[in-house]
């Protein structure tokens, strides 16, 4: 075979693909990767592609598939995006971290978001993610968003969207990580002479973020653990990779217990006091005495540890209310009210169905659109109307009347797409966006660089779940070689300039790729060591301070699901 042919037979007429546009010619942001992946032959490159997905199955980067275990499809050709638009994105991606923010702090305290008309009561008290449990609590440093995750689409036009929010357990950028590693190592010419920002300074970055919603430890290290659901959760691979980069203890249920409103870890030599929880078990299986008294996934007491300020959870107990998909369609409004600001990325357009003229539209039009229950995830519930059935269609309308307030729609956005290798060759492949930010409550949101490109693989499927057997691709921020700037718009009139510089940010590719964390096997400078561990200076309690006569952790409850982090991503 040639080396044009993996880009022989692709479909240039395709609209909104990224890298080739429908007259044929090759977008800038992609020239150079584009000609560096012609130079391949076929047969290398599809060589090389397996051997990335077995380093995956070697890793146990799994997912569970339709209740199998497959190693987490990652394909070979990244998405890039160039400085300028990555410098508005990751604006756009702080601007609402710091609105759900106030948001969250707001609904669970003085509520002054309701009786300033901003957002209906009903809203709120028909949700079913708000925990009455937490009203009146505020977190040390007031955080209760430390990790989230915005899904972002390109709109007709070219643009970014926010699809939705995710600031309850937010997943995937494990394999954010795992591409960049073995991208570096398995395409290490694709990245010659085209610097990317580097994406290895999450762990550490996240590490401060948890370390700063410590409560006060008179001065001792703070204890942090990743508490997971166990090695049968899907995403146990990421926990178990966040938790040991960061060089911390992953926990399950039964590696804690509550004494005195306080929780501790069991280990080898006594008890030791943790201080932050980072949970990747939902709300409802954490603590058996305040949700479901079944679950062996949950520490009994927990919650009770959080409202006496012992401990903290990232992210906090009730943030599935500032994620519920209808509470997603007064995200501009509550950005207006919160921060005067206008917002940066536009929400796509949705229909609320509580609406008696916005549920009539849609039950008129069911067959042109997209149909989502407020609280899904992994893609389950969704109706796509122009492929459903006149049967499914029917069952929808039942559904839709029965309970609006439990169903958003939204139109079928074409999502953009990226050359994928898809039966032997490279052909179109519909993608969207998933970034990570992280805030520690300094008032600065960290946004990694390119986040999580999740690929639908199925030729024409929407939707990009792993769930829906998707897979995901090296995301590409390029290097700016100058410091970028975002104009945002305030109430007042005034501009709000939002300016970024990389300065000495880790960097992979380009002059710098061999002493990028990270690098390609072959540099001559080492990549960057793991922390250490931050609970080994930290001292076990003394036996004096238990008391038998307090409460001890129950233990006798049937296991059960493993809460909404069982799917990779939402």
């Amino acid at each position: 075979m040639s080396a044009s042919s993996l880009f022989g037979a692709y479909d240039a007429t395709v609209t909104g693909d990224e890298m080739i546009a429908p007259d044929g010619t090759i977008r800038s942001t992609y020239r150079r990767l584009h000609d560096a992946v012609a130079s391949l032959s076929a047969d290398e490159f599809r060589s090389r592609s397996a051997s990335l997905t077995r380093s995956y199955l070697d890793q146990g980067v799994t997912f569970d598939y339709a209740g199998e275990e497959r190693p987490f499809p990652v394909d070979a050709v990244p998405r890039v995006i160039a400085a300028e638009e990555w410098a508005f994105v990751s604006a756009g991606v702080a601007q609402r971290v710091r609105t759900l923010e106030a948001l969250l702090d707001d609904l669970y305290t003085e509520q002054r978001v309701i009786t300033d008309g901003v957002l209906p009561r009903d809203v709120v008290s028909t949700s079913s993610a708000l925990v009455e449990q937490m009203r009146g609590y505020r977190p040390p440093n007031g955080v209760r968003l430390h990790v989230c995750g915005i899904d972002l689409v390109r709109d007709g036009a070219g643009g970014f969207r926010v699809l939705e929010d995710n600031a309850r357990i937010p997943s995937g950028v494990s394999y954010v990580l795992s591409n960049r590693r073995a991208m570096l190592q398995t395409f290490p010419e694709l990245f010659a002479n085209r610097p990317v920002r580097g994406v290895a300074e999450y762990p550490r970055r996240l590490l401060k973020a948890l370390r700063a919603a410590a409560p006060d430890t008179a001065g001792e290290e703070p204890t942090i653990v990743v508490l997971t659901p166990g090695r049968y959760n899907s995403a146990y691979f990421e926990h178990s990779l966040l938790a040991r980069t960061m060089g911390v203890e992953l926990v399950e249920a039964s590696d804690l217990l509550t004494r005195q409103d306080r929780i501790y870890m069991r280990t080898t030599a006594g008890l030791r006091r943790v201080d932050v929880i980072y949970k990747r078990t939902d709300d409802d299986f954490l603590d058996p005495e305040v949700f479901r008294p079944d679950s062996m996934l949950g520490v009994p007491g927990i919650v009770r540890a959080v409202l006496a300020g012992n401990v903290v959870i990232a992210n906090a107990i009730g943030n599935g209310i500032a994620d519920d998909k209808l509470t997603y369609t007064y995200i501009p409004d509550l950005i207006r009210y919160y921060l005067a600001e206008e917002p940066v990325l536009p929400n796509v357009d949705t229909w609320r169905l509580e609406e008696p003229e916005s549920l009539a539209e849609v039950l008129d039009r069911l067959d042109e659109l997209v149909v989502k229950p407020v609280d899904g995830s992994g893609g389950t519930g969704i109706l796509i109307g122009p492929a459903a059935t006149t049967q499914e269609l029917d069952d929808m309308r039942e559904c839709l009347v029965a309970d609006p307030r439990g169903w958003i729609a939204q139109p079928l956005v074409q999502l953009s797409t990226i050359p994928t290798l898809a039966n032997g060759r490279l052909e179109p492949r519909h993608v969207d966006l998933r970034p990570f930010a992280l805030n520690n409550g300094d008032g600065d949101v960290y946004v990694l660089p390119g986040g999580l490109t999740r690929v639908a693989l199925a030729h024409g499927e929407m939707i990009v779940n792993s769930s829906r057997g998707g897979g995901s691709k090296d995301t590409w921020v390029l290097v700016a070689d100058r410091p970028t700037r975002v104009e945002v718009p305030t109430s007042t009139g005034a501009i709000r300039v939002v300016e970024e510089h990389v300065g000495d940010e880790p960097v992979d590719g380009g002059e710098t790729a061999p002493g990028a964390p990270g690098a390609s096997a072959g540099s001559d400078r080492p990549a960057a060591e793991e922390p250490p561990t931050v609970t080994a200076a930290i001292p076990l309690i003394d036996a004096t301070e238990l008391d038998e006569t307090t409460q001890s952790q129950s233990v006798e409850h049937p296991r059960t699901q493993e809460g909404s982090d069982a799917q990779p991503h939402r």
